[in-house]
């Protein structure tokens, strides 16, 4: 490749990659999670206040009720509009877990029970699992090992 066609390809690239505001993608992340924790600590306030439980009961139904109106807007697509607004935002509280949950069961549901909802569910959080339960043991381990050694 000559230095022309070199440089004509380098600005068709500029051309159609798309730019990104970092200072703007923090944002909309830091406020989608924000109105997602808020929502989550008046869940909770209702939960204590209003139903009379104790602060761990209610942080329980907390986390039951924000997944399933996480798997609920999956289901409708609007989870998805959210994740593209808020980027990590709407995916690192506990929604964005049951969301990656949810969406490939919905996607795969038509393929049946076992190949498709079963064989397909844990197709994105399943790294996820995985990767947490292994990093859990091996620093387990760890630990379990110091202490044996600091008797």
């Amino acid at each position: 490749m000559d230095k022309e066609a070199k440089k004509r390809y380098n600005e068709y690239v500029e051309t159609v990659t798309p730019t990104h505001n970092l200072l703007s993608q923090m944002l909309r992340a830091f406020l989608t999670g924000g109105i997602i924790c808020t929502m989550g600590q008046g869940l909770r306030n209702v939960f204590t206040y209003f139903f009379d439980m104790d602060k761990v009961t209610s942080s329980t139904w907390v986390s039951i009720t924000l997944i399933f109106i996480s798997v609920a807007l999956t289901a409708f697509g609007i989870y998805p509009k959210i994740t593209k607004y808020g980027g990590a935002g709407s995916l690192v509280p506990i929604t964005g877990f049951a969301n990656s949950v949810a969406a490939p069961a919905i996607e795969f549901k038509k393929e049946g029970q076992v190949f498709g909802i079963g064989c397909q569910i844990f197709k994105i959080a399943g790294p996820v699992v995985l990767y947490g339960v292994l990093s859990s043991w091996i620093l387990g381990l760890i630990y379990w090992i110091v202490k044996m050694i600091n008797g």
